[in-house]
């Protein structure tokens, strides 16, 4: 990767303008860690182009920047529908396509407390289609205009942690019942790993506390101790792989418990 040429602020004001000039955009927002104060000096740069109507990605790959853009709805699928993985002036630099008719329309049914939940490339538990409201939250708007939800909608902080915990329990019952007394140590840690992130997303929305992606959810959510019981399972027989599921459903309860009494009635 080249040594870049401008300052960190240079090189976002030069991107945001190159951005929000392409067809049907209407506002670029800043992402990541980079939007919310946690990045390290190598961290990648996020960046939402929000659009309405439609959006040709041949429009971005017409500005000359190294690497790959793909069409609408090639990665993800949903909300997540598309990006590009770019580097400009030596940054990484990843692209997100945000249809505002859909940004605005998960927004509504999120200030309700109503979610889907969809699969995504490098996520464990999936991502849900409120996301879009969290993004909106923590983002910061470079060009354009977005609307700001004022705080966690206390909707979806009742209908949330119910929801992720009451899959996260499936997940675990039936590692229980089927993959540790068969001794399927792999399958055992998998669904112990996704249920981990299911139960994180429930205290995270417990708390009102907005999530953009599972980098760090555990740490977030005091479920860190998971890692402990992980490593239980590289040696433990069918009958202490029960136990290591069961250990693992009482410490996640239990953070969901104390995440529950913060809920608004």
């Amino acid at each position: 990767m080249s040594v870049p040429a401008l300052s960190d602020a240079a090189f976002l004001d030069a991107t945001a303008d190159r951005l929000a000039a392409l067809p049907g955009v209407r506002a670029v927002a800043l992402g990541g860690s980079r939007a919310q104060g946690t990045h390290r000096p190598g961290s990648d740069w996020d960046l939402a182009v929000h659009y309405r109507g439609p959006f040709d990605p041949d429009d971005l790959r017409a500005v000359g920047w190294e690497g790959e853009v793909s069409e609408i709805g090639g990665w993800g699928g949903g909300v997540f529908n598309g990006g590009a993985w770019l580097t400009v002036d030596g940054r990484r630099v990843d692209v997100h396509y945000r249809d505002l008719d859909v940004v605005e329309h998960q927004c509504a049914e999120a200030e309700r407390g109503r979610f889907r939940v969809e699969p995504l490339l490098f996520h464990l538990a999936g991502i849900p289609t409120c996301l879009l409201l969290a993004e909106l939250a923590v983002n910061r708007v470079l060009r354009g205009e977005l609307r700001q939800p004022p705080a966690y909608p206390a909707p979806l902080r009742r209908t949330a942690p119910d929801r992720w915990y009451g899959t996260a329990r499936a997940t675990l019952g039936y590692a229980r019942a089927h993959h540790a007394p068969a001794g399927r140590r792999t399958e055992t840690a998998g669904a112990l790993a996704v249920a981990a992130a299911q139960t994180a997303h429930a205290v995270l929305a417990a708390r009102g506390e907005w999530v953009t992606n599972e980098k760090r959810l555990l740490e977030r959510a005091g479920l860190r101790q998971a890692d402990q019981l992980l490593r239980l399972l590289g040696t433990a027989e069918s009958d202490a792989l029960v136990s290591v599921v069961e250990r693992a459903s009482d410490l996640f309860e239990e953070c969901v418990r104390a995440a529950l009494k913060h809920v608004p009635e």
